[in-house]
């Protein structure tokens, strides 16, 4: 493995109707779901560090922690960014933030992802 802090990765995305609390059972209002905005950030993680896997290994997500501030309507343009800020072995710390077109702060947060075997963690099924 050669992960190691300050790997990076940004996500722009447009809100889209699919993406609302209404859509994603999270709420009855047409703004990004939190679910949904979870979802971005947790696959902006994966893009930072898949090109500094092994062959063969994944990472898998183990603990979230999101504060989603503001609302982002449907059409609005939303970029997650995240950055590695912690290799303990096999553990893996990333802080990300939200923020939408107009510079406002949408969300900030930390997830933790555990490098695998793929095939290992595939056969324990």
């Amino acid at each position: 493995m050669t992960l190691a802090p300050g790997l990076r990765a940004d996500v722009l995305v447009m809100v889209e109707r699919s993406d609302t609390a209404i859509q994603v059972g999270s709420g009855d209002v047409p703004v990004l779901g939190t679910p949904r905005l979870l979802s971005i950030a947790e696959a902006t993680t994966v893009k930072a560090v898949e090109r500094h896997l092994e062959p063969g290994q994944t990472s898998v997500g183990t603990r979230v922690q999101l504060e989603h501030r503001l609302p982002s309507p449907v059409g609005m343009h939303v970029k997650v960014a995240a950055e590695l800020t912690e290799v303990d072995g096999r553990r893996l710390v990333f802080s990300f933030t939200a923020v939408d077109k107009t510079g406002a702060l949408v969300a900030t947060g930390s997830i933790e992802r555990v490098v695998v075997d793929r095939e290992r963690f595939l056969s324990q099924l």
